[in-house]
């Protein structure tokens, strides 16, 4: 197994542990998980912006506040307690993961046409598989809704199908900007906080954005 795969992994199932373990046991250490990676991400934006606007203090400081209310917009919304929003939390977390995987996959299975020059490795044929595969995450609606009860019936197909789609097209969007950031700062990762991933945004660049957008579509629906 490459060795930086195997850091990749490691790092993953590190990371998985510890959101589970701060979402599952006290609402106070969900909180406390959310303000400390909203800081990291924050800083590493920041030395984003330093690298591309160098000499463009204003731009810096303004794109620093938008992402600093970003932030904090984030972690307001994304905090709840309660279990249904554990399992809301969960189930959009579910779509990015598989969203991942799929893109991963297919992109490196099927190849072909590039799906931007944002992100050379990024493929139309991975982008394809992430809406495929985020698909899958609709056992959890059957699931849930079968033993608890849930947001949506595991019989609305249709809305559960726009909805798993329209998260994951906003995790790939995330991905793809930070991937612009990135480009234009002329680096290959935020930071290297996470071996194998480099820094914490870039492992969470797509949950960042659709955990937001998918607890605002569950309130609308």
């Amino acid at each position: 197994m490459n060795k930086n795969l195997s850091k990749r992994i490691f790092s993953s199932i590190i990371l998985s542990a510890i959101l589970l373990f701060c979402l599952f046991l006290h609402k106070y250490t969900w909180l406390i998980l959310l303000i400390i990676a909203s800081i990291i991400c924050f800083f590493e934006f920041n030395n984003l912006t330093k690298k591309i606007w160098k000499r463009e203090k204003s731009t810096i400081f303004l794109l620093n506040v938008v992402c600093f209310f970003y932030l904090y917009f984030f972690i307001i919304l994304v905090y709840q307690d309660g279990r249904i929003a554990i399992f809301n939390t969960l189930y959009i977390l579910s779509i990015c993961i598989l969203t991942d995987i799929g893109g991963y996959v297919i992109g490196r299975v099927i190849g072909g046409k590039k799906l931007t020059k944002i992100s050379p490795n990024k493929t139309i044929s991975g982008s394809l598989g992430s809406f495929v595969f985020s698909l899958f995450s609709i056992i959890a609606i059957i699931y849930y809704d079968q033993h608890f009860g849930f947001f949506l019936s595991s019989t609305d197909y249709l809305k559960n199908i726009l909805s798993i789609l329209f998260i994951s097209f906003i995790s790939q969007s995330g991905d793809l900007f930070i991937s612009y950031i990135k480009r234009k700062a002329k680096v290959k990762d935020t930071g290297s906080i996470l071996p194998g991933h480099g820094g914490l945004l870039d492992r969470i660049d797509g949950i960042i954005f659709a955990l937001p957008a998918g607890f605002i579509l569950i309130k609308l629906i």
